[in-house]
């Protein structure tokens, strides 16, 4: 199974994500549903790792990848929170394809700083991409 197998079930697993908390951050604070989001998601990922046996590698992770890997996870909490705040406002319809503009972000972001070629498709892409989320935000 390659990348693109992954790719597309963690699309798929995101866009049932929307539907889910939109319906589950209805009724409470946004900040408390993301608190239950990520205490569930920290017991199922360690339950994985312990299962397969690869929590003892955490006493080999370099310091570099400790630092990169929590300002990953404050990112992460940043961006979870806003996104919930986001669903609890606004149609899910709109807030999802806004969100994606991560992929925008990360085309660019990959060109700046890890040295990746900036494509012709690339940027039509990341331009359609853009594009598609302003239409369906305001449509």
């Amino acid at each position: 199974m390659n990348w693109i197998f992954w790719s597309v079930l963690s699309a798929l697993f995101a866009g049932a994500t929307a539907i889910l908390a939109k319906i589950g951050v209805k009724d409470i604070d946004s900040n408390l549903a993301t608190a239950i989001r990520t205490s569930v998601i920290l017991l199922f990922t360690w339950s994985i790792a312990i299962a397969t046996e690869q929590h003892g590698a955490i006493r080999s992770i370099p310091g570099k990848s400790w630092i990169f890997l929590l300002l990953s996870g404050l990112a992460t909490g940043l961006s979870w929170l806003c996104y919930f705040r986001a669903l609890q406002i606004g149609p899910a319809s709109g807030v999802a394809p806004v969100d994606k503009l991560s992929v925008v972000f990360v085309i660019v972001f990959a060109w700046l700083f890890l040295g990746e070629a900036m494509t012709l498709h690339k940027a039509a892409g990341g331009l359609l991409i853009t594009a598609g989320a302003i239409v369906l935000a305001f449509a």
